[in-house]
């Protein structure tokens, strides 16, 4: 009770406490600022940003312990629409979004847009088809709701391998980001920094569960966005006077445009080897635009560690509206990253091509000794190497040319302070943002891992008696395992971690979007039909991604291999609904509790 009773006094107060928090952590920057200018190392501000915004993480995650069955899991069902907007926000951002967003608006220009029409896109699907439903009917899971809407173990069964599937290799990415963060500000081994980074982790996440997760979260937000608007914020008032990227944006665009036909005429590149920042369809045919748009939606409408966090709001009402702030924390970021790209580009097109080498700027060499900028094929290490390359192939000019620069896209975000000559601070404020987004969806997933593994399989199929005690234990346990596994893998610097992040979408799309929709929406639906329905759509997806990515096969239509689930998902829906009809239909209990969680009012229907 008395556990209970501090949890509401902190949620009455949260408004005070996060408003206090904002201002220390911006009282705690301008402090590093003013060490920058008394001559403080870099080393020691890298330091300190991670150290003290770990520190924060870890303290919120300790406070927010908890040994409640309900707390642990959804948070105790409390927490208010706006601050569950922003904790699935941070949730939903993690360090691939923060860092590659605007790297892939850069080199795919207007076909990048892909991504922000369908990653946005789907939490409008999430609102209108799923999430209110699930809140209803008040599962701690996404396997929970498929068990008891199908009856039985066989689709809860089969629902925790694809969520498995959907978020292993996710997290890895996420471990695998604060690794590289960690061990480029804290000078050690990336193999130990791995194990630092997933130290953080396991603290916001290990004693709290999800009560702990959403409060750290909602304090991850903070910083990520700040981290991100910062930077390209300074740059508009530097190259335009005016400190609203979003506004400038178009005439950026314009000068770009200009820059790229500059280019051609000084023969410092090929009309061949420039896809116009503006031109559409340049690198994903239409067909592909719009499938990948379609699969990301979906994708995003099914994702278990998303859809987890609308079970924590008090009521379906609270559910819908805090879809509705997801997405206005989303937009912040997703809004500004055409700009970052955009100014970003202007950049390295005014002072970096058509430079002369003795002349380029220092970050390309400081991004080059760790392989992420390459000049005349070789990686920029020193002036010397690139002089010599640049001769190699025949280049007597000495000034660089378009096809002889090459930058990794992830680099943009995170070199741009440097690329814009801003203080080294910005560059530490853009590091803390990093890790808190690639921590802050870290937590999700492994909480949605590990809820499924104790409450789902233990709790559900194993052993129904155990205490709560006994309960919370496993899933410390399950978090921990689950933690260490991915951390190990994520040491060992797999080559397609970062692809295969780009399957989860497409595999949570066939695997649980038809059994979900056609489970709230359909009460036809037997449990039959959905299992035959999640065993064909996600096998053939994922049949579809290792073919085509490792087995040499020809895509289907042309459909690149990250849109997959355009096969799957619709493969999906037909046999579910063709089996469900072959079928027994379900019992007059399950038909009466699919007409129960339609409606918004009244209790959540397990509590019933």
């Amino acid at each position: 009770m008395a556990e209970e009773d501090t949890s509401r006094d902190f949620t009455s107060n949260i408004g005070r406490i996060y408003l206090v928090y904002t201002g220390g952590f911006a009282a705690f920057v301008l402090f590093l600022a003013a060490l920058e200018q008394f001559g403080v190392s870099n080393q020691v501000i890298g330091y300190l940003f991670v150290f003290f915004t770990l520190a924060i993480y870890a303290g919120i995650g300790i406070l927010s312990r908890t040994m409640q069955v309900g707390e642990y899991y959804v948070a105790g069902r409390r927490v208010p629409a706006v601050y569950n907007g922003m904790a699935t926000a941070s949730d939903w951002m993690s360090g691939a979004s923060f860092v590659g967003m605007a790297g892939t608006l850069y080199v795919l220009g207007y076909d990048g847009l892909a991504f922000v029409i369908g990653w946005t896109g789907g939490y409008v699907l999430v609102a209108v088809l799923v999430a209110p439903y699930l809140r209803k009917f008040g599962a701690y899971t996404i396997p929970d709701f498929l068990g008891a809407r199908y009856g039985g173990h066989m689709a809860r069964t089969i629902g925790i391998l694809i969520l498995f599937c959907c978020s292993f290799t996710y997290v890895t990415a996420q471990i695998y980001a604060t690794g590289i963060i960690a061990s480029r500000f804290l000078g050690m081994s990336f193999e130990l920094a791995v194990f630092v980074g997933l130290l953080g982790i396991l603290v916001c996440s290990m004693l709290g569960g999800m009560r702990a997760v959403t409060w750290t979260q909602v304090a991850q937000y903070i910083v990520l966005i700040v981290a991100y608007l910062v930077p390209v914020i300074l740059l508009a008032q530097m190259t335009t006077g005016v400190p609203v990227p979003q506004v400038m944006y178009g005439e950026i665009l314009q000068e770009i445009t200009a820059l790229e036909t500059s280019l051609v005429e000084k023969g410092l590149a090929k009309a061949s080897e420039i896809t116009p920042h503006l031109q559409p369809y340049s690198s994903y045919d239409t067909l592909n635009f719009f499938a990948l748009v379609l699969c990301l939606m979906v994708g995003t409408a099914s994702l278990p560690h998303i859809l987890m966090r609308y079970f924590t709001t008090p009521s379906v009402k609270d559910a819908r509206r805090s879809v509705g702030w997801s997405l206005l924390f989303i937009f912040f970021l997703y809004f500004t990253a055409p700009a970052y790209a955009a100014f970003a580009k202007l950049e390295i097109y005014q002072n970096v091509i058509g430079a002369p080498l003795e002349e380029l700027p220092g970050w390309i060499y400081t991004y080059g000794q760790i392989g992420l900028v390459k000049i005349c094929g070789i990686e920029a290490t020193t002036l010397e190497a690139v002089r010599a390359a640049c001769l190699a192939k025949g280049d007597t000019t000495g000034i660089l040319s378009f096809s002889d620069f090459s930058i990794n896209r992830d680099v943009i975000v995170i070199a741009t302070p440097e690329i814009a000559g801003l203080p080294y601070v910005v560059a530490g404020l853009v590091a803390a943002g990093g890790l808190a987004a690639a921590l802050s969806t870290a937590d999700g997933l492994l909480l949605a891992i590990a809820n499924a593994l104790s409450h789902d399989i233990y709790y559900r199929m194993v052993d129904p008696k155990a205490s709560t005690k006994r309960r919370l234990i496993i899933a410390r346990v399950m978090l921990v395992g689950v933690a260490g596994l991915a951390a190990w893998v994520a040491s060992t610097k797999p080559s397609d971690i970062l692809s295969m992040v780009a399957w989860a979408f497409s595999l949570a799309a066939a695997g649980f979007f038809p059994a979900l929709v056609l489970g709230i929406w359909w009460k036809r639906a037997s449990a039959a039909g959905a299992i035959a329905g999640m065993v064909s759509g996600f096998g053939l997806t994922l049949f579809y991604l290792i073919a085509t990515q490792y087995g040499g096969m020809t895509p289907w239509l042309g459909i690149q291999n990250i849109s997959a689930g355009i096969f799957g998902m619709p493969l999906g829906f037909a046999v579910t609904w063709a089996v469900s009809l072959m079928t027994a239909p379900p019992s007059p209990k399950t038909e009466a509790m699919i007409e129960a969680i339609r409606v918004p009012k009244g209790g959540t229907y397990m509590d019933k």
